[in-house]
């Protein structure tokens, strides 16, 4: 029924192969209906539609963030119980688990955002493929007669050299299931979007950044390893959005714990790791994605735990609260003084008479 509904002739789409389809198609679809906008280029498209995107989806990230505020609150609890039982791995990672339970939180809230963000990247990084008409293909030994075929039979796919491709805005849309990525731009656009000319990737007030390439205009190559001012970006935003909502104290026993610290640094490094192969479009989207979403965990949590950062305290930055504080330990009694009576209405200890007091009274009864 649904691929009925939303199959190929719905609005004009020509050619839908579900169940990705969904997902991949309104993306494209609105990152194109945005470049389409007057004054609007690839770059504010992108732009916009990460914020699109990220407002859509906050719902979704109230309750981690609200769940990294509760965290950040119950530490002290945690640091007591590995003061406790320190040079015991085990009773620690029991009794930090029972807190957790006990406070419904979870260590890992503070880097959902960041993995959903990971789930969002692959339907973006196809939109920008596909909207930048280059193709990189290189066809295996089994379909080498037959894609040789199909370029002579498909005019409009121009050869760029190194197993690379350009393919047409518009054209036929009867393309065989192995060279699917061949499409033209249209024949998955909605009708009102039809394309009238290629897509300029191009941006002007970025130096000239093509946003379908990786990016060569604020990179430097160190070894042959481009390092991408734009991913450093993207990775700096996203260290300070997942220490914001790290929690504070040590990791001494909590495996959580640590897997969250070690996050805070991993996920940065891989994303300019990433820029150095992936399309610089997708290091704005990142970018974009991340600094909004820095702001909103603003809203609810303040500067969170992001201060001290490397000791630096600034004066505007309030230090983060104490939160829950340990409970006393009890009391035990000291036997040699006897059991004091207790107040009936209050459940407090009665004044009475000292253990010297009650030595002379047992001397003059003798």
């Amino acid at each position: 029924m649904i691929p009925t509904l939303f199959g190929a002739g719905f609005l004009g789409i020509e050619t839908f192969n579900p169940p990705w389809d969904f997902i991949y198609l309104p993306i494209f679809n609105a990152l194109v209906g945005l470049y389409q906008v007057p004054v609007v280029d690839m770059a504010l498209a992108i732009i916009i539609l990460t914020i699109v995107i990220r407002t859509v989806l906050a719902p979704l990230f109230v309750r981690q963030i609200r769940s990294s505020k509760e965290m950040q609150q119950v530490q002290p609890l945690v640091r007591e119980v590995q003061r406790k039982h320190k040079g015991n791995a085990r009773k620690v990672q029991e009794e930090t688990q029972a807190i957790y339970r006990e406070h419904g939180v979870s260590p890992f809230a503070g880097c959902l955002p960041s993995l959903l963000q990971l789930v969002i990247l692959l339907p973006m990084y196809q939109a920008l493929t596909r909207a930048s008409s280059i193709v990189s293909y290189t066809a295996p030994k089994e379909l080498a007669t037959a894609f040789t075929d199909f370029l002579a039979a498909t005019p409009g796919i121009e050869s760029l050299g190194k197993d690379q491709y350009r393919i047409p805005f518009e054209g036929s849309c009867a393309i065989p299931p192995d060279f699917h990525q061949f499409l033209p731009l249209n024949c998955q656009l909605i009708t009102p979007l039809k394309l009238s000319a290629p897509i300029d990737t191009t941006v002007a007030w970025l130096g000239g950044l093509n946003l379908a390439v990786v990016d060569h205009v604020f990179a430097i190559t160190v070894l042959g390893f481009a390092i991408s001012a734009l991913a450093i970006l993207a990775a700096s935003l996203q260290f300070i959005q997942v220490r914001m909502t790290m929690a504070r104290g040590g990791t001494d026993g909590d495996p959580t714990a640590t897997a969250n610290q070690t996050m805070v640094y991993m996920l940065p490094a891989m994303t300019i790791i990433w820029g150095a192969f992936l399309p610089s479009g997708l290091m704005l989207y990142w970018t974009t994605y991340t600094a909004y979403l820095i702001f909103q965990q603003y809203l609810v949590l303040g500067w969170g735990n992001l201060f001290p950062l490397f000791g630096w305290q600034p004066r505007w930055a309030p230090a983060p609260e104490a939160g829950l504080k340990p409970r006393p330990r009890a009391q035990v009694p000291d036997p040699s003084a006897g059991t004091q009576p207790t107040d009936s209405s209050t459940g407090n200890p009665r004044p009475g008479p000292s253990g010297s007091q009650n030595r002379k009274r047992r001397g003059r009864k003798r």
